[in-house]
């Protein structure tokens, strides 16, 4: 039993927030805790996910199959995103009662590009099941989900690959 349940930010322009995310889960699935994972921004196929999706009770919910970059999208498209994002979020608080963590992978971007309702994630926060602890991660926090926050770990880049201009690698970046 983890008892109230706690808020977790992890953000900021290094690499690691993703993992750090997972490998809290990793540490509440050892315990004996159950998992709901939702990753905004992503399609299915993330390496961190299919460790997840094989992991006794961890629930992974499907996220839509093909993503595009946000800032390639028009504003029908980001209009559309936004309307499933919102939706997936009214799921995942339906579904969420008998879980003790859950894991929104990438929420924070959706809110910076605006593609899912800040006031709607808070509402599910403050109203949250008792027990659930919430961990999100993304780039920036807005000022209200900090202050909301009971853990909030910033991340930094002191240097990092795609400054050479070197691609993404399976397994290391992505």
């Amino acid at each position: 039993m983890i008892g109230t349940g706690r808020i977790h930010v992890y953000y900021g322009d290094g690499k690691g927030k993703t993992t750090a995310a997972v490998g809290l889960a990793v540490r509440a699935v050892g315990a004996g805790l159950k998992v709901l994972v939702f990753q905004f921004l992503k399609d299915n196929s993330s390496s961190e996910r299919k460790v997840l999706e094989v992991l006794p009770n961890v629930t992974c919910l499907p996220g839509r199959e093909k993503v595009k970059f946000v800032g390639n999208m028009n504003r029908d498209e980001r209009a559309q995103l936004r309307h499933y994002n919102n939706k997936a979020l009214d799921e995942i608080i339906k579904f969420c009662a008998p879980f003790d963590m859950l894991l929104l992978d990438e929420v924070l971007c959706a809110l910076k590009f605006d593609v899912i309702s800040e006031d709607k994630l808070i509402s599910f926060i403050q109203h949250k099941p008792r027990g659930l602890e919430i961990v999100m991660t993304g780039h920036e926090v807005t000022d209200n989900l900090l202050e909301m926050a009971d853990y909030a770990t910033e991340i930094r880049k002191v240097k990092h690959q795609f400054d050479l201009g070197r691609s993404a690698r399976q397994g290391i970046e992505f």
